[in-house]
């Protein structure tokens, strides 16, 4: 097998992980879980969305939340925009990058964004020039690549034409969802096999739902794909408030454990991450499917 030396974990737990939570986390314990994560040495953690409250009251207090951080050399800290007034909120709060985002099935999308496809577009390319104005990089995220709750199987056809978009309007990266965690490992293969004849793999990055255990099984047929950039979310925190179904993200501590296992650098220390998992953990007053982190909770190490 030919596997990387290295990978590159963006975390998303601060942003993709609590959206979807019921108990609204105090934005001093946001702030202080935000910087137990730099101390950990991700090298990138999406903290907050600043779309309208109203949609996401958790994240509601996205400025807050970006001015009060300790900001470590070395960590890009990013922030979902989903249009130009949210990219003047972020700019305010010195994100480093914008994030977009627009799913690659029609219905999802007008259930996430309350537009089609087509007027998604337009909205997305003011964002990324105005990023690109302020020196902020960009990073676009397609939903259900693998599979939408509304239409069922999505064409493979139509995620490399909203990506072709969103690489010309000039992304940086471009991460690819499986936003109700259907895909399995030889789909992942056969979608990669097609996108990686249109964008070079340096490009791309994953972005699993455990919805039914596969994705770390996901993870490793990317990695066979050379991929080399994957999302995680601490405690396997997520899930889509437009999704019905979908669970949490691959946890970043499980993913962490396979890759040192495997012998592939991350840079990530795993107790240190897994003490950041505990905490949010405990601000949320419940069990979180983490496989490491219950077998951590269950041993002295954590005392």
């Amino acid at each position: 097998m030919n596997f990387p030396k290295s990978v590159n974990v963006r975390e998303v737990g601060p942003r993709d992980g609590l959206q979807n939570e019921k108990i609204v986390i105090e934005t001093a314990d946001k702030i202080a879980w935000i910087n137990q994560l730099s101390d950990t040495g991700l090298s990138y953690i999406e903290i907050t969305s600043f779309v309208h409250p109203k949609w996401i009251p958790q994240l509601k207090d996205a400025v807050e939340v970006a001015t009060g951080i300790e900001r470590k050399t070395g960590v890009t800290y990013a922030a979902l925009i989903p249009n130009v007034k949210g990219l003047e909120r972020a700019c305010a709060a010195k994100i480093d990058e914008a994030s977009i985002f627009m799913s690659a099935s029609e219905t999802h999308n007008q259930k996430n964004i309350n537009k089609s496809i087509v007027e998604t577009f337009p909205i997305l390319k003011e964002v990324v020039e105005g990023a690109k104005q302020e020196k902020m990089t960009t990073r676009g995220y397609i939903s259900t690549v693998f599979g939408c709750p509304y239409e069922g199987q999505v064409d493979i056809e139509e995620v490399i034409r909203v990506a072709e978009r969103l690489f010309e309007m000039g992304i940086d990266e471009l991460s690819l969802g499986d936003t109700i965690g259907v895909a399995n490992p030889l789909q992942v293969q056969l979608v990669l096999d097609r996108l990686l004849h249109y964008f070079p793999k340096e490009k791309l990055a994953m972005h699993f739902h455990d919805t039914r255990g596969t994705a770390l099984a996901n993870v490793v047929a990317a990695l066979e794909m050379g991929v080399t950039t994957f999302d995680g979310a601490v405690g396997g925190l997520g899930g889509c408030p437009y999704a019905p179904g979908a669970s949490g993200n691959a946890a970043t501590e499980d993913l962490i454990y396979m890759l040192n296992g495997m012998g592939i650098e991350t840079g990530v220390l795993l107790r240190k991450l897994l003490k950041a998992s505990k905490m949010i953990a405990t601000k949320l007053e419940k069990s979180l499917p983490s496989h490491n982190l219950q077998a951590f909770l269950s041993s002295c190490e954590h005392v």
